[in-house]
């Protein structure tokens, strides 16, 4: 099929962001025309946070961001694993950070950016359909027992809308969502022992007490802040996550994706071939998780779905954790969230990232078991085609498919959805010169793009 043919198809699907005329009309043709030169032909007004001085909280937070003397060995910094030069996420590209008091300790999950997280939802189980407050709302727990009996919908980039009906994990900060606000998530690595390896709120306020912008915390908070070291913590990952909030270079939509979205720029031919095999429900199908369209209201694509999947990503023998074969990073279900323990049809469960900046990033998924984005494409691809070349052997010699999760939670592992509903023997759902179109167009999802140099 020819890239116009595709584009046809593509615009009869509803992948323009104003309604398509019906296939074969003039207005349809015309269409074609233009996304086949890389225009979008039906350009948006973005509404995009506008940039504003910091506030004196958001000011005080970037100093505690950028402050390594609050961890135990006085040598990690927020930014130390959440790097600005490299989108807020890990600056290199070893599997999992290294940290703690020694600063010879190695993490347990790769690091996520920071970059979009200010419209992340809370957690809930459900369609995100609620609002307001509900005295009388479901626990977790009630949301999940529900969704347990709900017939799912398969999720297609054709119609992502459709599964808004089921009932799914969704929202929520950290590869598990086990805190729902920017102020919990500063807190956790801070006092983690494999991170930041504070040893308890009281230590973190010595050493604001002691640090240059102890002033700064007055002149906010008044004279008797010092006296209650867990307020002044409070304060202190309250002041960070307003940085995160305020600061635009956290969400600065400056993707050569975001000036084609307001019609000023064009993709190139590999970009529009990727950008249509991601929005294809029989190729990439992408777009079914990562959506890529603004909201009705303007807003622009943060490319999730803010959603969890178990994907049986391969298990990573570079982390330290793994070598012990009775260990098992389960996601939702544990160990490191504990309230959803119970609820087994999570396991294995992560949330699905933003793939804004991903071409920047050499580590993926939550235990960083790929380093590039061929990997990954191929990987996704080839998952249950040949699965020889990811998992490991069992005793036998016998593939060990989805070698990172306990046997009776394998039935979690999406084979439903395109690309993972193939079968040994099937032609794979993308070529590789698709993939390679595909990561074209991941790189115009890089912020820092300047159209008036293209």
């Amino acid at each position: 099929m020819t890239v116009g043919a595709l584009v046809i198809g593509v615009l009869a699907m509803g992948m323009a962001a104003a309604a398509p005329s019906p296939v074969g009309t003039p207005a349809q043709h015309a269409d074609s025309l233009l996304l086949a030169k890389g225009v979008n032909p039906h350009p948006a007004k973005l509404n995009i946070p506008p940039a504003r001085p910091l506030s004196a909280m958001a000011q005080l937070g970037r100093k505690l961001f950028y402050d390594p003397r609050l961890s135990g060995s006085g040598q990690m910094a927020c930014a130390s694993c959440h790097d600005a030069a490299h989108a807020y996420g890990p600056p290199g590209e070893i599997s999992v950070m290294i940290g703690g008091h020694d600063m010879h300790t190695a993490g347990f999950r790769a690091v996520p950016s920071l970059r979009y997280l200010y419209r992340q939802p809370s957690f809930a189980i459900g369609p995100d359909t609620s609002s307001g407050d509900n005295d009388a709302a479901a626990t977790l727990q009630q949301q999940a027992q529900t969704a347990a009996t709900h017939d799912k919908v398969l999720k297609t980039a054709q119609a992502p809308q459709a599964a808004a009906v089921n009932l799914v994990p969704q929202g929520g900060l950290f590869w598990d969502g086990r805190v729902d606000t920017l102020q919990q998530q500063a807190s956790v690595p801070l006092l983690n022992p494999a991170e930041m390896a504070a040893s308890a709120p009281e230590a973190v306020a010595k050493q604001i007490e002691q640090a240059d912008y102890a002033n700064d915390f007055r002149g906010l908070f008044g004279p008797n802040i010092f006296k209650d070291g867990r307020l002044l913590m409070a304060e202190a990952m309250f002041a960070i996550a307003r940085y995160q909030i305020e600061d635009p270079s956290f969400h600065p939509f400056t993707s050569k994706y975001d000036a084609w979205l307001e019609g000023k720029s064009r993709l190139t031919a590999p970009e529009v071939r990727g950008y249509l095999a991601f929005n294809d429900p029989a190729k990439g199908n992408c777009a079914a998780c990562h959506l890529d369209k603004p909201t009705q209201d303007g807003l622009p694509p943060l490319f999730t779905d803010f959603q969890y999947e178990a994907l049986g990503v391969p298990r990573n023998a570079t982390i330290p954790a793994n070598h012990d074969p009775a260990y098992y990073d389960l996601g939702i279900c544990g160990p490191y969230r504990t309230d959803m323990h119970d609820q087994v049809q999570y396991c294995g469960m992560f949330l699905t990232p933003s793939l804004r900046n991903t071409a920047t990033r050499k580590v993926f998924f939550h235990n960083g078991a790929f380093h590039t984005l061929d990997e990954v494409l191929d990987w996704y691809v080839n998952r249950d085609l040949q699965p020889e070349r990811f998992y490991s052997k069992d005793a036998s010699g016998k593939v060990a498919k989805y070698d990172d999760l306990p046997a009776q939670y394998q039935s979690n592992v999406d084979t439903a959805d395109a690309p993972f509903n193939r079968h040994p023997g099937d032609q794979p759902a993308l070529n590789k010169q698709e993939i390679q179109d595909i990561i074209a167009f991941l790189r115009t999802l890089t912020d820092g793009y300047n159209s008036a140099k293209h």
